[in-house]
């Protein structure tokens, strides 16, 4: 289960490194991508919880580092729910 990284820019053109335990992120994201912050939210979520998940199979308990992503992805992404035409760009996956 090799854990990826995957950098992101959010609307306002600040950029993030992301963390998640399993590589399966890269089925539900992809590099060079960009994503409706609705869009992005939605498939980080399935992927973070799917990597997740993978973890609680082959440990017994689930990754909280996945989850504790998530919510810092979740917290980042309320300051431009307001705007409709917000964008996020996945820019690398590694």
């Amino acid at each position: 289960m090799p854990e990826k990284h995957f950098d992101i820019q959010w609307p306002n053109g600040d950029q993030q490194s992301c963390y998640s335990p399993s590589s399966i992120i890269s089925d539900y994201l992809i590099a060079e991508q960009t994503y409706a912050l609705k869009d992005f939210i939605y498939q980080a979520e399935l992927g973070l919880n799917e990597a997740s998940e993978r973890v609680r199979s082959k440990y017994g308990y689930a990754c909280s580092s996945a989850m504790d992503q998530l919510n810092q992805l979740k917290k980042a992404a309320t300051k431009f729910e307001q705007s409709p035409k917000s964008l996020v760009i996945v820019k690398r996956i590694y």
